[in-house]
């Protein structure tokens, strides 16, 4: 395996955030990331099942992990979380990591509407709607 693509949803705030995080991260194995709502997502992962509705990791080689095996797998990846990837997927707690995961994913939309956009998203900050520019004072005030 030379490549992960992780598949995410483009339409979810939460998703959005999770895969900026993971793409400041250090990694073993470098990650590709693509919007499953794409036309290429459609294109050449149609037929995953799960597609737009679990997160979705595909390696270069073809395998393809869905859900709680994905998050790991995505971790796996991570200079410094692949030792956690192991620890969340050891009996001991693996059913607690699948319990998280399914938590989270399964309540993202609801998560996902109680986070704010971020406000400076692609370099360019931007008032929140509703909010006008602050006025100038007129030049006499100065004086």
């Amino acid at each position: 395996m030379n490549s992960l693509l992780v598949l995410y949803d483009e339409r979810c705030a939460l998703c959005l955030r999770c895969r900026d995080w993971l793409m400041r991260q250090r990694s073993y194995v470098p990650l590709g990331f693509l919007a499953c709502g794409s036309q290429e997502a459609r294109e050449r992962y149609g037929a995953v099942p799960w597609l737009g509705e679990e997160l979705v990791v595909v390696s270069d080689d073809g395998d393809v992990w869905v859900g709680p095996a994905a998050f790991l797998v995505a971790l796996w990846s991570l200079e410094e979380w692949r030792e956690w990837s192991y620890r969340l997927s050891g009996p001991e707690l693996a059913p607690l990591a699948e319990r998280f995961f399914h938590a989270i994913s399964g309540n993202r939309k609801a998560i996902a509407a109680l986070l704010k956009p971020d406000p400076c998203a692609g370099g360019t900050c931007k008032l929140p709607a509703g909010h006008a520019p602050p006025q100038h004072a007129p030049r006499a005030a100065y004086r």
